[in-house]
């Protein structure tokens, strides 16, 4: 299998449903109290496309990407519209959004990194593709302009010199998720008035 760096198309992604999903054991006790454990330690995230889907030209575009991608054997870029930058949707990419490393002047790789807080708790979550052009940085929160270079197919930064001991590394951008088909198959219909529509387009985030 392989990865092809295209984006699913924008204006049908925009419409789609999906979203976060967790893989938790709920085990009920003979007393009536349960126990929990988190069988995965990251979450995975699914969507359906179909939602997105208005014209019968969208729908010619979504079965073209499928066939292009050879159904589930391919994975793509896909932006999710309720979570696609560093920052709150209402603001603009910042490069002191996100932490993501203290320099100790030897290391000069690092990963973009996001994090989802509530209250005391918090979860960081790896950006494995960012969108070129949107990545910015800071050391010590002064903006870089230059000295640096981002690889937007595994979303890692590296500087020319390594940072140095105890600089804060800051970073904002805007990013897509890893995805591929999850069906081999797309079952469409065609109505009287021609305007084709397909029931479920399930996607699956990919994790490595």
């Amino acid at each position: 299998m392989a990865f092809h760096e295209v984006r699913f198309p924008d204006n049908i992604s925009r419409g789609a449903r999906g979203g976060p999903e967790r893989r938790t054991q709920v085990v009920e006790l003979a007393s009536g109290d349960e126990e929990r454990n988190a069988s995965w330690a990251n979450s995975r995230r699914r969507y359906d496309v179909a939602y997105g889907i208005r014209r019968a030209d969208d729908l010619a575009a979504v079965v073209a990407f499928f066939e292009a991608r050879n159904g589930r054997l391919h994975g793509f870029r896909f932006k999710d519209w309720a979570d696609y930058k560093s920052c709150l949707p209402s603001q603009a990419v910042a490069p002191t959004d996100q932490p993501i490393g203290t320099g100790n002047g030897a290391v000069n790789t690092f990963a973009l990194l996001k994090r989802y807080t509530s209250g005391a708790q918090s979860w960081t979550r790896a950006i494995a593709k960012p969108v070129a052009g949107t990545v910015r940085l800071a050391l010590n929160g002064v903006e870089q302009m230059t000295g640096w270079s981002v690889n937007t197919t595994t979303g890692s930064v590296t500087f020319t010199t390594a940072p140095g001991a105890g600089v804060a590394i800051t970073a904002g951008f805007e990013f897509d998720v890893p995805v591929r088909f999850d069906t081999d198959m797309l079952d469409v219909t065609l109505d009287l008035e021609r305007l084709g529509s397909i029931t479920s387009i399930p996607l699956l985030e990919i994790r490595r």
